[in-house]
């Protein structure tokens, strides 16, 4: 565990030098102010249109990072040949690659942290000095706390993500990786009519591949709660729960997967 941690550190630091990473972080909390602007145009729907535009920055650029940074976790050091003295340390394949998974994490633990701190400042600036009988107009209160499920369901959805586009790292090319991780995100938002495909075709063989890969591909769709929690519908806990034990479940799967294909590679 010592081994995997101190990667997982490195990783960590490694990822925050990345100017790619600030320029992203950056774009989206500008994104989030600029919502403020659209909000002001909308007579009494300001606040939703900033959580909705919120939420959506803060998992639209969570997901790039995930994606290209999460693609080239083993691919750089492959290119730089690092993998070698990397290796040559006593640690197992495994270990490295789960040290990289976990500071990827971290960096989208710190990252979207600070993406949900500028969602709330914003709130917070347009609820200064509002007039009490404002919390009638809108649906849920300006700084609901139940944004913060939202986020956390946001964040639990991009480990997952990471996971998927670290598995295909240890096998393919970057732009192949990249391009699979997010044909496979997009699947996992569609996977709903995927179940009801029996609707649409009446072939017997086109349903039961439909329903077998609506059991394979990851289910993203349950993560998504930002529509509930900008309109203040309630979100069950237990929904919540069962959408992180589902994740869990599903990444311990692929990283396990990728552990073993990791370690039969050849590097020669």
């Amino acid at each position: 565990m010592r081994g995997i941690g101190i990667i997982a550190i490195n990783a960590f630091r490694e990822s925050v030098r990345d100017k790619v990473l600030y320029n992203l972080v950056l774009f989206a909390i500008v994104l989030i102010g600029a919502s403020y602007l659209i909000g002001q145009l909308t007579a009494g729907q300001d606040v939703k249109i900033i959580k909705d535009l919120g939420l959506a920055a803060i998992s639209l650029f969570g997901l790039f990072i995930a994606i290209f940074i999460g693609i080239g976790l083993v691919s750089k050091e492959v290119e730089r040949r690092s993998i070698f003295s990397l290796l040559s340390k006593p640690i197992h394949r495994y270990q490295l690659l789960l040290g990289k998974y976990f500071g990827l994490t971290l960096t989208l633990a710190v990252n979207v942290g600070m993406m949900a701190l500028a969602l709330y400042a914003l709130l917070f600036y347009l609820s200064w000095g509002a007039p009490p009988e404002a919390d009638l107009v809108w649906d849920a209160p300006v700084r609901d706390p139940a944004l913060l499920t939202a986020i956390l369901l946001i964040l639990v959805e991009l480990m997952l993500v990471t996971a998927i586009a670290l598995l295909f790292s240890t096998f393919s090319t970057p732009i192949l990786s990249a391009a699979f991780t997010f044909g496979l995100f997009l699947a996992g938002h569609l996977s709903a009519d995927l179940r009801n495909f029996e609707l649409v075709v009446d072939s017997p063989g086109a349903v039961r591949l439909a329903r077998g890969l609506y059991w394979v591909l990851p289910n993203l769709a349950q993560f998504d709660v930002k529509s509930q929690v900008v309109h203040g519908q309630a979100v069950p806990p237990g929904d919540v729960a069962l959408a992180i034990v589902y994740a869990a479940l599903y990444i311990s799967t692929l990283l396990a997967v990728a552990a073993y294909v990791f370690s039969r590679r050849d590097f020669k």
